[in-house]
């Protein structure tokens, strides 16, 4: 056993948490770990807290903090004192349950000063004579959710050992919390670490630093922490029909669920590539089963929902990441930023910034438990006024049915749009299982009623292969009409056959420089054939293009740069973008002669992105707007606003970076008419 006359190493986990609270002092409440229970039946006071006692002096954690020692955070263990546990009567009140609930929320509020301590606090609130509240609050540095479990169960035998005037009826515990964080330091040793390094590295390689969630609000710098959730059940039916998929997959529940997830999350980012976070107990030796501390480790899932996927594919993809990344678990999450090195940033979690988790039926203690003559049953407060994550989509399994939470940051969403986003992940779930041939990204995300209203709604007849591309439907063009002008630019003109021929050239020399699907390429063009020629080829790269008004300051090209995460610049020879680290593409020395004629063979969808316009930014930072290639096909050759001709010419006068260049270009060359710059 270790002494406890000196401060003692943190775990990696604790290390993590501490650093983020030093950046970020509101990040301190954000970790707190709520409970509360409401307790029926003539409760001994005296027991209860002798219970409480009992448990601080089994499990040293509970009476530990952290102190600073060269920079970095050690565990201080201090004596056993009695449990922090403040009583208060309500009883005499008007609203005994509504004051109960307002303290309830501010007790989880309350942030733990993590260099004193204690880390672990609760208070008793008095209703009635047989009636209290129990709230309880831990600081995650010293607990996770299966620490509150295993809280809760000693505090039951206790309770009643107490009452009954007997010892502590449980057996003693072989090691503490402070001998895991030395072991786990020990044991991750260069190799081991180097080992489960390199795995995460390349599980993780070229996985998006963030999830371009459709936001309501922009983010404004670090986040504030506040949030709000939002409840859904899903029905017994769906349950069993789900866990009949799973098992004709070979995939957990776990597994089922975060596929559709998955899916859902790629469906409104309009990313092909997300990362999910999820948490694993990380308690794989047996001697720390019983133990309270903070063991649960964070694992970074990546999961590709691209092109044509079909469900029983996406649940096979789901099965085998979930597996590998189980099987690599030991590395703690630190460790794994570490080995990754993503962008950083105040503004959002490194590697992921949502959340899934499943608690299966069967896990904890049941909603209404007895204790020794009590009732305990949980007591519902609003908790939920907090948010470590963009979003975290927690499902509880029961015997009879799933029950939802999807919890989101306030600072970032409306509560409506989070209404809506449940209700699409149930019709998606709804969808996944009436087939599982079918393609993941052409699921419904909207029930049936509202699908037939929207279509009504627009309504609009259209004679095009609604599955191709932009790039597709204009080399029909070029297929149909090769000698025609497609593009007038100054003395130059270039037929269809000629513009096509030239955008591939320069498609393989970008597909050469790693531009490739979901990858975004900036434009620093001038309205100019050049321009028009650079759309055309990142497109038919598979990639999307950013376009930027050269008018505006270097401050915001660099921006809109960096925010849209352009993995290259095609600009003119004589610009230059400071401030940002990406390469730049001169498109006017490029020697294209000996280059490939044909579209480079890249797999693209029409729900892929086209282009990123960015908004003015009048309210705040500029944000961008990621319009899909089905989107502008749409508009393009939607005859109800305007009929084009081929032998039409449409003047290119539109700012580059704004939408009505859009109908100038593309609407243009889909229907085979001539573009004069």
């Amino acid at each position: 056993m270790h002494q406890q006359l000196q401060t003692l190493s943190a775990s990696f986990a604790q290390t993590r948490l501490w650093f983020l609270v030093q950046l970020d002092h509101r990040a301190s409440a954000a970790y707190n770990l709520s409970y509360a229970h409401r307790i029926r039946g003539t409760l001994d006071e005296a027991a209860f807290r002798c219970a409480l006692d009992r448990i601080v002096a089994r499990h040293e954690v509970l009476r530990t903090c952290l102190v600073e020692t060269r920079g970095r955070p050690r565990q201080l263990i201090r004596e056993p004192t009695p449990f922090a546990l403040r009583t208060t009567d309500l009883s005499a009140l008007s609203d005994p349950i509504g004051e109960a609930t307002r303290l309830g929320n501010e007790e989880a509020r309350q942030p733990f000063d993590l260099s004193q301590g204690p880390l672990v606090r609760g208070q008793l609130l008095k209703l009635a004579d047989q009636d209290h509240v129990f709230l309880l609050t831990m600081h995650h540095v010293v607990s996770d959710a299966w620490s509150m479990d295993i809280f809760e169960q000693e505090f039951r035998v206790l309770y009643a050992a107490s009452l009954a005037g007997q010892g502590d009826p449980l057996p003693p515990l072989s090691l503490q919390y402070a001998d895991y964080a030395i072991w786990q330091r020990k044991t991750l040793d260069e190799q081991a670490l180097q080992a489960l390094s390199e795995f995460w590295r390349r599980s993780l390689a070229d996985a998006p630093s963030r999830l371009n969630l459709p936001f309501d609000h922009a983010r404004s710098g670090a986040p504030d922490f506040a949030g709000d959730s939002v409840a859904f059940t899903i029905a017994p039916a769906l349950g069993q029909a789900l866990r009949a998929l799973g098992r004709r997959h070979g995939t957990t529940l776990f597994m089922t669920l975060l596929a559709a997830w998955a899916t859902l999350l790629a469906r409104i980012s309009g990313q092909a590539t997300v990362v999910i976070g999820t948490a694993s107990a990380g308690r794989t030796l047996p001697e720390v089963e019983n133990l309270i501390g903070f063991f649960a480790n964070t694992l970074a899932l990546r999961i590709d929902v691209t092109s044509g996927t079909s469900v029983n594919t996406l649940l096979e993809r789901v099965r085998r990441v979930t597996l590998e990344a189980q099987d690599h678990q030991e590395l703690p999450f630190e460790q794994v930023i570490d080995a990754v090195k993503p962008i950083r940033s105040l503004e959002h979690h490194p590697l992921f910034q949502v959340m899934f988790s499943l608690r299966s039926a069967g896990s904890g203690q049941s909603d209404d438990a007895a204790m020794s003559g009590l009732s305990l049953t949980p007591f519902a407060t609003t908790t939920a006024n907090k948010a470590t994550f963009d979003l975290a989509l927690s499902l509880q399994e029961s015997e009879t049915e799933f029950v939802g939470n999807l919890s989101f940051a306030t600072d970032l969403f409306e509560h409506a749009s989070i209404e809506r986003h449940a209700a699409q992940f149930v019709t998606l779930l709804q969808a996944m299982v009436e087939d599982d041939s079918a393609c993941v990204l052409r699921l419904p995300l909207l029930p049936e009623t509202e699908q037939t209203q929207l279509l009504a709604f627009n309504a609009t007849e259209t004679g095009f292969d609604a599955e191709l591309c932009i790039h597709q439907l204009f080399e029909q063009q070029a297929r149909l009409r090769p000698e025609a002008t497609a593009l007038v630019f100054e003395q130059e003109q270039l037929s269809y056959a000629a513009l096509n021929a030239r955008a591939n050239q320069l498609a393989h020399h970008l597909v050469a420089l790693g531009v490739g699907p979901d990858t975004r390429v900036a434009l620093a063009l001038p309205r100019s054939a050049e321009l028009v020629l650079a759309e055309l080829a990142v497109l038919k790269c598979g990639a999307a293009y950013v376009p930027m008004d050269l008018e505006h300051p270097n401050e915001r090209l660099a921006f809109i740069a960096a925010d849209c995460g352009a993995r290259l610049l095609l600009c003119r020879e004589d610009f230059r973008l400071a401030g940002v680290d990406i390469p730049h593409v001169a498109i006017q020395r490029l020697d294209l002669r000996g280059a490939q004629a044909t579209c480079p063979p890249v797999a693209t969808h029409p729900l892929q992105a086209a282009y990123v316009m960015y908004t003015s930014g009048s309210t705040g930072q500029p944000k961008g707007v990621v319009v899909p290639h089905q989107a502008v096909a749409h508009f393009a050759l939607n005859r109800a606003h305007v009929t084009l001709q081929p032998s039409d010419r449409v003047a290119f006068l539109a700012n580059v970076a704004f939408d009505a260049s859009t109908f100038e270009v593309w609407a243009t060359l889909l229907n085979g008419a001539s573009s004069v710059v």
